[in-house]
């Protein structure tokens, strides 16, 4: 990308202001890209609140990158998504594996989920695990 942008911290929800910073756009236009483009769908809470996962930070980063440093157009921006869809979850999937400061410990079918920098707590791994479905639906449907 042509702007160097903030790494992404390791939180599962972030708002419409944190995601502005982490993607270098003003609110207004990621509430604009919502419409155009099928697959952000912020979950929404009390007050029409938007919270946007890890997943769509990156795709708003994709579309980002499309739009102003490779010069795509809404649509093309949009048809070049549809048509890499598979890469862009191969590559997803790259960048959200796990941050450095977390661990993973497995035995069996039970995977531990541990925080190696800060207080040690345990991460709820079915919870990760339902994300990760979620998400890996979300980019089937393209």
């Amino acid at each position: 990308m042509g702007t160097q942008l903030p790494s992404i911290p390791a939180k599962r929800y972030f708002t419409i202001g944190e995601v502005a910073e982490l993607c270098g756009v003003k609110p207004h236009v990621l509430r604009y890209w919502e419409q155009e483009f099928t697959q952000l769908r912020p979950m929404k809470r009390r007050g029409n609140r938007r919270y946007y996962q890890h997943h769509e930070v990156l795709m708003i980063r994709r579309i980002r990158d499309l739009l102003y440093d490779q010069g795509f157009t809404i649509s093309g921006a949009r048809n070049r998504l549809q048509d890499s869809a598979p890469a862009a979850h191969d590559e997803a999937l790259e960048e959200m594996v796990m941050p450095e400061s977390v661990s993973v410990l497995e035995d069996g079918a039970n995977a531990q989920v541990f925080s190696v920098h800060g207080t040690g707590d345990l991460l709820d791994s079915n919870a990760v695990r339902q994300e990760l479905f979620e998400i890996r639906a979300l980019l089937s449907l393209n």
